[in-house]
């Protein structure tokens, strides 16, 4: 994030901000205009809940607060004479909608008590809000929002998309379980009728059964940001058992290992990652989100290890 839309950053150092004529623009304003929505309130909770292990995390209508915490001291001995400590802080905000925007604000050293003796004060905040940026954009579901965005605005595959998001981001630090749950299925076309579903202690052996649609119940759809990905034969809500996923695109998803090879291979970025914890298979999946763009090469088929995928030529 810290190379991410840098002509977009705005500093500000106005000697009134020190006598608190506009106290809540500080010091310095740095602002970020993300090419993406985010608007569902589930991913919006899974952007704060997923960082509370990393940051102070607070939310407020539809914005999210993210604060870093650190400490100075004046000298190294605690014991020492005229030894003193202070706590800073700086927040960043995510402003969600149609177009996201996060925001940071370093406010003048004076606002926490104007301990003049710390060093590199205004350097070290722009730092650390920069790296809380870069954190939220590697581990939240704006990763794949991202991802896809770059897929799509620089013509490049995914694997490419990926890598060019770790280089805008390089001060993230690494948040495990940080992005949402797959989103549980509703509206159900089959209705389970009640009765204990066994799970599957591993992955089911492949092939996939090309003839799915005439053995599976359909079931729930997806939302895949707008598309609408058909399954077959999903049961239940916790991902025990996923069924056959996509009506072009098809993909058995427990028998699907997530090795990336499809997400790889394909050369339109038909596939992202999305988390399915729960299968017994594997706790992601690639998601077939750009369906119609598939140009049936074949090559996600021909590379996948245990022959989970099918691809039917689109009428």
């Amino acid at each position: 994030m810290s190379l991410l839309l840098k002509d977009r950053v705005w500093t500000m150092e106005a000697p009134t901000a020190k006598r608190g004529v506009y106290p809540l623009h500080g010091f310095k304003l740095g602002l970020y205009r993300l090419p993406i929505k985010l608007e569902d309130p589930l991913e919006i909770k899974s952007v704060h809940d997923g960082l509370k292990k990393a940051f102070e995390m607070d939310a407020y209508a539809d914005r999210i607060f993210a604060t870093y915490r650190w400490k100075e001291q004046n000298m190294k001995d605690p014991d020492a004479k005229g030894y003193e400590e202070v706590e800073l802080s700086v927040t960043v905000e995510i402003v969600s909608g149609e177009v996201v925007d996060i925001i940071y604000q370093i406010f003048p050293i004076e606002k926490f008590g104007d301990p003049n003796w710390v060093k590199d004060y205004r350097k070290k905040a722009d730092h650390f809000a920069k790296m809380v940026i870069d954190t939220i954009l590697r581990n939240t579901i704006l990763a794949d929002k991202m991802i896809s965005y770059l897929a799509k605005a620089e013509k490049i595959n995914q694997y490419e998309a990926i890598q060019r998001l770790e280089d805008l981001t390089p001060l993230a630090k690494i948040v495990l379980n940080a992005k949402p749950k797959a989103t549980e299925a509703t509206d159900e076309i089959v209705e389970d009728d009640g009765s204990e579903i066994a799970i599957p202690d591993g992955a089911k052996p492949g092939p996939i059964d090309v003839a799915y649609k005439s053995k599976m119940k359909p079931s729930s759809p997806f939302d895949a940001n707008g598309y609408t990905v058909k399954t077959w034969g999903r049961k239940g809500t916790n991902n025990g058992i996923l069924g056959v996923w996509g009506e072009f695109v098809s993909v058995d998803y427990d028998i699907c290992i997530a090795d990336g090879g499809c997400i790889e291979a394909c050369p339109v970025a038909v596939y992202e990652w999305f988390d399915t914890p729960g299968n017994p298979a594997s706790g992601k999946k690639p998601l077939m989100s750009k369906e119609p763009d598939c140009i049936f090469c074949l090559a996600c088929e021909n590379v996948c290890p245990p022959k989970a995928i099918k691809i039917f030529e689109q009428k």
